[in-house]
C-alpha cells in the first residue's frame, strides 16, 4: 500500500493518542504483556507513522506493561535453505564465511515491517541473543521474557513464545492475520511433540567470545503456509477480540488460547490424528 492508499483508506488521520484510544477499546489493558505482530500500511495514514504507533501501544499498556514483538533476521540463516530468493550454490560458502555475525543492536530484520524496525530501536527495548529467531521486548517483564533464547529449537518450549505462553500474556495482531503470528510455530512444536515432526540442521554467524563463527542448531521443520486458515477457524471460538485500529483491524486474544486450539487444529488438519 502506498502512502497515497493510505490516505485514501482513512477518513482522517491516526495519531499515538487515537491509536491509543482504539487499542483500549478492543482490549489492550494498563499492566498486560503484550505480543505484537503488525503492518504500519494497513493501519491507514498514521500522523507520525511507526513511532506514533510504537508510543500507542507503549501508552495502552503503560509502564507496569510488557510489549514484546518478533525481529526475525533469517537473512543470516544458512543459504542453502534460501527461496525468497534461492541464490546460486556456488555462493553459499562465500555467504557462510563473510556475512557478520549476528548482532542485536546492529542487525535489522527481514520482512518483519517498518514499526518492529521502530521498536527494536526505542530506548529501553532489549533484543534476545539468537541470530535468526530474535525477539524483543520492554517493560518489567522483558528480562524474564528473553532470556535465555538458546540456539536449539528458536521457537519451541525454551523460546520466549514459550515463557509468552507461561505468562499467560496476550498477542495482538495488528493490520495482519494469522498468518503472521510467530506464536503459532509453538503449536507446531507440541502437535504432534517434536519427536514426530521433521528436524533439520540449520546455521547462522554469531559471535562467540569475541570471535565470529558459523553455529549450527538443530530445529524443526516449520511451516506457516496454513496459519491463516487456522486464524479463521480460532476466530469461529469467539475466543478473539476484534475491532478497529486507525483504518485497519486490530485482533486480540491470549496466548493460550489460540496456541492449544492451534495444537488441537494442526493434529486434526495437517497431521491427520
Amino acid at each position: 500500500m502506498t502512502e497515497a492508499d493510505a490516505i485514501a483508506a482513512a477518513d482522517r488521520p491516526a495519531t499515538r493518542t487515537s491509536l491509543a484510544t482504539d487499542l483500549t477499546a478492543l482490549g489492550v489493558e494498563s499492566g498486560m504483556t503484550l505480543m505484537v505482530h503488525s503492518s504500519l500500511s494497513r493501519l491507514g495514514f498514521v500522523a507520525g507513522g511507526a513511532p506514533a504507533v510504537v508510543l500507542a501501544l507503549l501508552d495502552a499498556v503503560g509502564p507496569d506493561g510488557t510489549v514484546m514483538m518478533p525481529t526475525l533476521s533469517n537473512h543470516l540463516g544458512d543459504p542453502a535453505e534460501w527461496r525468497n530468493p534461492p541464490v546460486p550454490e556456488t555462493w553459499w560458502q562465500t555467504i557462510r564465511d563473510e556475512v557478520p555475525a549476528y548482532d542485536p543492536a546492529l542487525t535489522p530484520t527481514r520482512l518483519m515491517g517498518a514499526i518492529v524496525e521502530c521498536f527494536r530501536h526505542q530506548p529501553g527495548v532489549r533484543r534476545s541473543a539468537h541470530p535468526t529467531a530474535s525477539m524483543a521486548a520492554t517493560g518489567p517483564r522483558a528480562p524474564e521474557l528473553l532470556e535465555p533464547h538458546e540456539l536449539d529449537y528458536p521457537l519451541g518450549e525454551a523460546s520466549p513464545l514459550a515463557r509468552l505462553y507461561a505468562l499467560d500474556a496476550h498477542i495482538l495482531l495488528l493490520g495482519v492475520t494469522h498468518a503472521n503470528n510467530t506464536s503459532l510455530h509453538l503449536a507446531e512444536y507440541r502437535s504432534p511433540p517434536p519427536t514426530g515432526l521433521p528436524h533439520v540442521r540449520r546455521g547462522a554467524p554469531i559471535l562467540h567470545d569475541g570471535e565470529r563463527v558459523w553455529a549450527t542448531y538443530d530445529d524443526i521443520e516449520d511451516d506457516d503456509e496454513d496459519f491463516a486458515d487456522l486464524g479463521e477457524a480460532f476466530a469461529e471460538t469467539g475466543l478473539e477480540r476484534c475491532g478497529p485500529v486507525g483504518a485497519g483491524v486490530g485482533r486480540l486474544m491470549r496466548s493460550r488460547d489460540v496456541v492449544d486450539f492451534g495444537v488441537e487444529w494442526l493434529r486434526d488438519h495437517r497431521h491427520g490424528a
